[in-house]
């Protein structure tokens, strides 16, 4: 067992050994570190620094910046992130939700919807977030990984939204039937060349949520090919993606017979969501 220390002291020194390796953001890591730790609210630290940090407390706080160290995510560390003022839960099976990412909910509430649709969903948190926003709206959150739905399923049952949201297993549109007013996704968008050259911490997000192993277009293409029929007349489809991408997924929605098309900016300034509207009429072929 360590010496007893203070959590001012134990802070300090976390947020030393995460400077040591280099890590950015140490003090907020270590923060965010110690609140888990304590089981409290990172607000609360600054009034607890001069106590005796309790040894169980201790221990937890050095096993997490030991993982931390590993550059393992501390969302993942504390089975948590907040995206759009909430919190959701997140494991290795999910991507983590990401400030980027925001953009895509301003762009989606931009108009009203009722009948939400989202591809890849992970965590859950964009369709959550707009089911949240929306009150009137309900939706369906669509995944290949089982794990995932699950976690998207308890994010939803936490955030009060169960009965408005429904997940279910489908290879984009393969299981879903009926149209939507919106759809969203964020794919794997990340090239296989890109890959190499990713933080260190992307390393412990599932593989499968960040590449598409060829040249990050593989998911628009297949969303593209058959969204006109889940699209309701006029409905939108919006699609985060990589800066680099913004013209060759903004053809694939004018080849699919959207219209509209437009180009959206992160905070940023770097192209991040691509938007599109169904034309007035349905295409005929819907499931």
């Amino acid at each position: 067992m360590s010496a007893a220390v203070t959590v001012q002291q134990a802070l300090i020194a976390g947020k030393s050994r995460l400077d040591a390796a280099g890590l950015a953001g140490a003090m907020g890591d270590a923060r965010r570190l110690m609140a888990f730790a304590l089981k409290i609210d990172a607000s609360r630290l600054t009034l607890v620094a001069p106590d005796l940090l309790p040894p169980e407390a201790q221990i937890r706080f050095e096993a997490a910046i030991a993982a931390r160290l590993t550059r393992q995510p501390v969302s993942q560390i504390i089975g948590k992130r907040a995206f759009y003022g909430r919190e959701f839960r997140v494991t290795p099976d999910t991507l983590d939700p990401r400030p980027d990412t925001e953009a895509l909910i301003s762009a989606a509430l931009r108009a009203p919807a009722t009948r939400l649709l989202d591809l890849g969903t992970g965590t859950g948190c964009i369709l959550l977030t707009l089911l949240a926003e929306l009150p009137q709206a309900s939706g369906v959150g669509a995944d290949v990984s089982a794990a995932a739905l699950t976690v998207a399923q308890s994010n939803a049952q936490a955030l009060g939204l169960g009965a408005r949201a429904a997940f279910l297993w489908s290879d984009w549109f393969s299981q879903i039937a009926g149209r939507f007013d919106l759809i969203t996704a964020n794919p794997p968008y990340i090239a296989l060349c890109e890959m190499a050259g990713l933080a260190p911490e992307l390393a412990h997000e599932p593989r499968m949520a960040l590449t598409d192993e060829s040249d990050g277009l593989t998911a628009y293409r297949a969303i593209c090919a058959r969204v006109r029929d889940y699209l309701a007349p006029e409905g939108r489809l919006l699609v985060e993606i990589g800066p680099t991408q913004g013209t060759a997924v903004s053809q694939l929605m004018r080849d699919a017979g959207l219209v509209a098309v437009e180009i959206l900016p992160d905070l940023d300034g770097r192209d991040r969501v691509v938007a599109a509207h169904a034309p007035k009429t349905a295409s005929q072929t819907a499931p």
